[in-house]
């Protein structure tokens, strides 16, 4: 009689069955083998695949929940610590003169250390807290520093003393190291704004100078190796700030307000910071061509920069006005260069140009006195022109039109009486308008408009000089001799413009003859100018006639 079988080998039984089921139906589905009858019995003996289990996603948390955590979480931990930083600082602030003077900084120094510390320690489980600690630890540092000096009944070091200044440099190294090591804007402008503190406490211009440019050369390494460029915007109004506040002699150290009268050197020192901070977006990394903040980093240093230096050098330094905005033109026109030489920038280079060009024109309107400073300033537009072909720069020529324009408008107001200068604005506007013809593909000018309207301003110009210059029995006579010019600048450089401006020059003199020859000028003069006049159309005409018929033939 045969035993019954174990319990335990049932279990490999099934198992092996059910894998002998798996391979003969992966055998029928290869020879395509029609189901058997029984098939659905016989399947009944594979174990049906569990069904996947699938955890639902947990709920999105409503947006007013959303909001009350950042809230609760973000914001009040960073508001809580600001408040509670600045409750210690009044308390620090306090003359305290039960105690001795260095116990308040000492104090401050124990917290800051503290607040160190609990930055560290919830750096992983406490990240938001922990930055937020780190930053006020950094302001509480600086702030326990200068409480070594300010707010107590004496102070503790003399900010005039090596001493005192070489704690607040370790207070200002010791940030900017923190603010490195984390790679942190937040903690780097922190550290920058106590730098610039710094800069001013003293209130000695050849300190301030040292720390602007020492300042500069840092923020121009952050923005470069961290990648931090709004860095290089921020130094802008900080580093001009920071002038402006020794300048007018630090009133917030209780001091009446005061203009600093020397030495020239702090002048110098803020076209320095110019220079470093303006060139600061040639060295970055990571920066294929010119970007937002390039351009506004630009157009603040140019606008504050030389705002503040322009101020301070007319209120307190005429006897150097010139020699400085020589100087800053330089800085400027160099700056310039340097954007267009490296990545051929627009608007940087324009920028940049335009203010050494405006320095240039305001040390020429110092330097010499009217009415011969509009001869230098004419003279200044070709330089600018000639500079505008170096830079492919059509803003600087159409910026350089209205300039000039300017600048003949006023004459012609401020002058009073000709002296012959009108002609000098006539010979510029030709020579521009060679050069800009000259060098059109350079200029990318698709148009004639700016060679024309250069054009236009010496056909105007001319007549205008001769009217006041000549007497007025032969104004007409010198009108024609215009015309005759313009025809044989047209045989020498072949360009109708000229031909058509010798046209429009006759026929204003003809106007002239008949509404002022007839009515004003004696008999004798009269006939002088029909008989010029007429015999100069004559013969023009004669010799277009003789052209077109050659032209025909």
């Amino acid at each position: 009689m045969s035993e019954d079988p174990k319990p335990s080998d049932a279990v490999p039984l099934a198992a092996t069955l059910a894998q002998l089921e798996r391979r003969l139906r992966r055998l029928e589905q290869a020879m395509s083998l029609p189901p058997l009858p029984d098939e659905p019995a016989a399947a009944q003996l594979i174990p049906p695949a569990p069904a996947p289990v699938t955890v639902p996603a947990p709920a999105p948390a409503p947006a007013e929940e959303e909001l009350e955590y950042v809230v609760g979480q973000n914001w009040f931990a960073a508001v809580g610590i600001v408040v509670l930083t600045c409750g210690v600082a009044f308390a620090l602030s306090l003359p305290l003169a039960s105690l001795p003077a260095a116990v308040p900084a000492l104090l401050g120094y124990l917290l800051t250390g503290g607040m160190f510390f609990a930055a560290h320690l919830w750096r992983h489980s406490f990240e938001l807290v922990s930055r937020c600690l780190r930053g006020a630890a950094m302001a509480l540092l600086y702030f326990s520093t200068l409480r070594l000096f300010f707010f107590g009944s004496g102070p503790v070091l003399d900010l005039g003393s090596a001493p005192g200044r070489i704690v607040l440099l370790a207070a200002v190294a010791l940030n900017l190291a923190l603010a490195f090591r984390q790679s942190s804007g937040g903690l780097m402008v922190l550290a920058l704004v106590t730098g610039y503190i710094t800069a001013i406490a003293p209130q000695s211009a050849g300190w301030l100078v040292a720390m602007l440019l020492v300042l500069a050369v840092l923020i121009v390494g952050a923005a470069s190796r961290r990648s931090v460029p709004a860095l290089l915007l921020l130094a802008v109004p900080f580093g001009y700030a920071s002038y402006l506040v020794w300048m007018i002699g630090s009133p917030w150290a209780g001091q009446p307000i005061h203009l600093a009268t020397s030495p020239t050197a702090a002048l110098f020192g803020v076209l320095g910071y110019a220079a470093i901070v303006g060139a600061g977006p040639l060295v970055r990394s990571k920066r294929e061509g010119e970007d937002q903040l390039t351009i506004l980093t630009a157009v603040f240093n140019c606008a504050l920069g030389y705002g503040v230096f322009l101020i301070h050098s007319f209120l307190a330094f005429q006897e150097q006005f010139v020699a400085l905005h020589l100087a800053a033109a330089a800085v400027f026109l160099m700056l310039a260069a340097e954007f267009w030489r490296r990545e051929e920038s627009r608007v940087s280079t324009f920028f940049y140009a335009m203010t050494g060009y405006m320095a240039l024109s305001v040390a020429i309107l110092k330097a010499v006195a009217l009415p011969d400073v509009f001869i230098w300033l004419s003279l200044q537009s070709l330089l600018v022109v000639a500079t505008a072909l170096w830079f492919r720069s059509r803003f600087i020529v159409v910026a350089n039109f209205f300039i000039f324009v300017t600048v003949v408008l006023g004459y012609m107001i401020a002058a009073g009486k000709e002296t012959g200068i009108s002609l000098g604005f006539g010979i510029v506007a030709l020579l521009t308008a060679r050069i800009l013809n000259w060098k059109r593909e350079r200029l990318e000018l698709r148009t004639d408009l700016m060679r024309n309207a250069y054009l236009a301003c010496a056909f105007v110009v001319f007549p205008y000089a001769l009217y006041h210059l000549v007497p007025r029995s032969f104004v007409s006579v010198s009108w024609v001799g215009v015309a005759l010019m313009y025809y044989v600048m047209n045989l020498i450089v072949h360009n109708a413009k000229y031909r058509w401006m010798g046209h429009l020059t006759l026929l204003l003199t003809v106007i002239y003859v008949v509404l002022i020859g007839l009515t004003q000028l004696s008999s004798t003069h009269r006939i002088v100018s029909f008989l010029v006049l007429g015999t100069v159309l004559l013969i023009v005409s004669l010799i277009f006639t003789k052209v077109r018929r050659r032209w025909r033939t």
